[in-house]
């Protein structure tokens, strides 16, 4: 069908073609020689604007004007069709390590005086997209020192693969490890899969929701583990307020330009991890952001808090 679509759109333009070539000799050489410069340079905005001046000053000249512009409209159209293809071609192409786009985020502090503290945050994002798959992997960091005592020690690496269904729906899986012995644990693993809802969907504007069955092992300081069952509830959220302030609140984007909000509930302990920020472009690579991160644990081990809060101002580099 895409072989058909093509010839056919290869014989319109060829037809359309043929017929201003012979209606150009109407047109003042001038005005021929501004189009044919305008289509040259390969601007579409230009061609059009060029045209529609020429209509303004030649009204007798509008009906060879307009086939001029039907027939480049066709040939725009051949060509917007092949480079699509082929761009789809090479997508579907690809080996496993190509199609990968990332952020590194850095933040760190050092003080020195009446106290001594050095504190470092550092995290890395990778996503790629195919015509149907969606992978991401997330890994972060965060580590801090206070009189030369460790006060925080946080790990957590991710994987999430999305299959898209159609343009709204979307299947998931989850992969996640998390250490944090101030929390009580020496690891903690989650995997879980289920479905996925795009609910808004515009170049400004995300809104997405998942939600499935969970299974999660918890291993203590003390040696002891636990699994249990349990179900996972997400919600993603991008909006571009302007240019270069952007609002985040993606799910399982602990280690994203932005926030996060992953829900785990079992029949022990509930798990809500909960992180916005608000990224400021340097520029077209650089970004800078503050986010606020709660991690909540509803039955954490004896001596250990229930919730966890965290400020962080990073850099961001895209890559």
């Amino acid at each position: 069908m895409r072989k058909l679509n093509s010839m056919l759109l290869v014989g319109f333009a060829i037809t359309a073609l043929v017929t201003p070539t012979a209606a150009l000799a109407e047109i003042p050489a001038p005005v021929r020689a501004m189009i044919d410069a305008a289509i040259g340079s390969g601007d579409e905005n230009k061609v059009r604007t060029v045209i529609e001046l020429a209509r303004e000053t030649s009204p007798e000249d509008a009906a060879e004007l307009d086939a001029i512009l039907a027939a480049y409209e066709v040939e725009l159209a051949a060509e917007e069709a092949a480079a699509a293809q082929a761009e789809e071609e090479r997508i579907r192409n690809a080996g496993i390590f190509e199609n990968w786009s990332g952020k590194g985020e850095l933040g760190a502090f050092r003080s020195t005086g009446n106290s001594s503290n050095t504190g470092i945050t550092a995290g890395l994002s990778l996503k790629r997209e195919g015509i149907d798959w969606r992978h991401k992997l997330i890994g972060r960091v965060d580590y801090q020192r206070s009189n030369g005592v460790t006060t925080r020690e946080q790990f957590l690496a991710r994987y999430e693969p999305n299959y898209k269904i159609n343009d709204r729906l979307f299947a998931y899986a989850l992969a996640q490890y998390e250490r944090d012995r101030f929390q009580g644990f020496s690891g903690r693993y989650a995997v879980s899969g289920g479905l996925g809802y795009q609910i808004i969907d515009r170049p400004d504007l995300q809104l997405s929701a998942k939600a499935g069955p969970a299974y999660r092992v918890t291993q203590f300081l003390d040696g002891t583990s636990e699994d249990r069952l349990a179900a996972l509830f997400g919600v993603d959220f991008d909006w571009d307020i302007t240019d270069r302030l952007k609002l985040t609140h993606d799910t399982n984007a602990v280690a994203e330009a932005g926030g996060s909000a992953t829900l785990l509930v079992d029949g022990r302990n509930t798990s809500l991890n909960f992180v916005t920020g608000l990224n400021a472009k340097i520029s077209d690579d650089l970004s800078a952001r503050f986010s606020y991160a709660i991690e909540y644990d509803s039955n954490p081990p004896p001596g250990a808090e229930q919730t966890d809060t965290l400020s962080r101002v990073t850099i961001i580099y895209d890559f």
